[in-house]
Protein backbone atom coordinates (compact mmCIF):
# COMPACT_ATOMS: atom_id res chain seq x y z
CA UNK A 1 0.00 0.00 0.00
CA UNK A 2 3.10 2.71 0.72
CA UNK A 3 4.31 1.77 -2.96
CA UNK A 4 1.01 2.92 -4.13
CA UNK A 5 1.09 5.95 -2.20
CA UNK A 6 4.54 6.48 -3.58
CA UNK A 7 3.94 5.76 -7.10
CA UNK A 8 0.58 7.87 -7.13
CA UNK A 9 2.34 11.00 -5.28
CA UNK A 10 5.50 10.41 -8.03
CA UNK A 11 3.16 10.70 -11.23
CA UNK A 12 1.06 13.86 -9.70
CA UNK A 13 4.42 15.66 -9.30
CA UNK A 14 5.55 14.69 -12.99
CA UNK A 15 1.92 15.77 -14.36
CA UNK A 16 2.79 19.15 -12.15
CA UNK A 17 6.15 19.82 -13.34
CA UNK A 18 4.66 18.86 -16.95
CA UNK A 19 1.85 21.60 -17.09
CA UNK A 20 4.78 23.81 -15.32
CA UNK A 21 6.41 23.44 -18.94
CA UNK A 22 3.75 25.09 -20.75
CA UNK A 23 4.57 28.38 -20.05
CA UNK A 24 6.20 31.05 -22.78
CA UNK A 25 9.61 30.05 -22.23
CA UNK A 26 9.07 26.33 -22.27
CA UNK A 27 10.18 24.50 -19.14
CA UNK A 28 11.54 27.10 -17.80
CA UNK A 29 10.02 30.58 -16.34
CA UNK A 30 10.86 34.22 -17.95
CA UNK A 31 12.69 34.83 -14.44
CA UNK A 32 15.00 31.85 -15.09
CA UNK A 33 15.24 32.89 -18.59
CA UNK A 34 16.19 36.23 -17.41
CA UNK A 35 19.16 35.12 -15.61
CA UNK A 36 20.63 34.20 -19.07
CA UNK A 37 20.53 38.08 -20.22
CA UNK A 38 23.09 39.39 -17.71
CA UNK A 39 25.42 40.25 -20.61
CA UNK A 40 22.39 42.76 -21.74
CA UNK A 41 21.89 44.62 -18.40
CA UNK A 42 23.48 47.47 -19.35
CA UNK A 43 22.44 47.90 -22.99
CA UNK A 44 18.57 47.09 -21.14
CA UNK A 45 18.55 50.04 -19.02
CA UNK A 46 20.78 52.69 -21.58
CA UNK A 47 19.43 52.89 -25.15
CA UNK A 48 22.73 54.45 -25.27
CA UNK A 49 25.15 51.85 -24.28
CA UNK A 50 26.49 49.64 -26.46
CA UNK A 51 25.18 45.97 -26.71
CA UNK A 52 27.79 43.02 -26.11
CA UNK A 53 27.74 40.32 -28.86
CA UNK A 54 27.53 37.87 -26.12
CA UNK A 55 24.40 40.04 -24.85
CA UNK A 56 23.03 39.60 -28.88
CA UNK A 57 23.87 35.82 -29.10
CA UNK A 58 21.24 35.47 -26.07
CA UNK A 59 18.63 37.74 -27.33
CA UNK A 60 19.46 36.05 -31.37
CA UNK A 61 18.62 32.09 -29.17
CA UNK A 62 15.38 33.82 -27.10
CA UNK A 63 14.16 35.76 -30.19
CA UNK A 64 13.49 32.33 -31.86
CA UNK A 65 10.09 32.86 -29.68
CA UNK A 66 9.02 36.20 -29.49
CA UNK A 67 6.26 34.98 -26.72
CA UNK A 68 9.74 34.24 -24.53
CA UNK A 69 11.54 37.05 -25.40
CA UNK A 70 9.08 39.52 -24.15
CA UNK A 71 7.95 37.58 -21.56
CA UNK A 72 11.73 37.86 -20.07
CA UNK A 73 12.01 42.10 -21.10
CA UNK A 74 9.11 42.26 -19.04
CA UNK A 75 9.51 40.10 -16.01
CA UNK A 76 10.64 40.99 -12.53
CA UNK A 77 13.72 39.91 -12.72
CA UNK A 78 14.65 41.74 -15.74
CA UNK A 79 12.54 44.99 -13.85
CA UNK A 80 14.30 44.40 -10.35
CA UNK A 81 18.17 44.50 -12.45
CA UNK A 82 17.20 47.84 -13.18
CA UNK A 83 16.20 46.90 -16.82
CA UNK A 84 13.74 49.50 -18.88
CA UNK A 85 11.22 47.58 -20.97
CA UNK A 86 11.00 50.18 -23.85
CA UNK A 87 14.81 50.60 -23.81
CA UNK A 88 15.02 46.32 -23.86
CA UNK A 89 13.07 45.88 -26.85
CA UNK A 90 15.42 47.59 -28.35
CA UNK A 91 18.12 45.47 -28.24
CA UNK A 92 16.63 43.30 -31.15
CA UNK A 93 17.39 46.12 -33.13
CA UNK A 94 20.39 47.27 -31.62
CA UNK A 95 22.32 44.28 -32.35
CA UNK A 96 21.02 44.19 -36.41
CA UNK A 97 19.37 40.65 -36.31
CA UNK A 98 17.70 40.18 -39.34
CA UNK A 99 15.48 37.37 -38.68
CA UNK A 100 14.25 39.68 -35.52
CA UNK A 101 10.26 39.64 -34.94
CA UNK A 102 9.69 42.89 -35.97
CA UNK A 103 6.53 44.67 -35.03
CA UNK A 104 5.76 42.18 -32.01
CA UNK A 105 3.95 43.19 -29.09
CA UNK A 106 5.47 43.06 -26.22
CA UNK A 107 2.81 44.29 -23.69
CA UNK A 108 2.41 47.73 -23.93
CA UNK A 109 5.18 47.61 -26.58
CA UNK A 110 6.09 46.75 -30.04
CA UNK A 111 9.55 45.23 -31.39
CA UNK A 112 11.12 47.72 -33.82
Amino acid sequence: MKYMVFVVGFLVLLAIIAADGAGECGRNSPDVEAMNLIPCAEAASDENASVSRSCCLQIQKLGQNPKCLCAVMLSNTAKSAGAKPEVAVTIPKRCNLANRPIGYKCGPYTLP
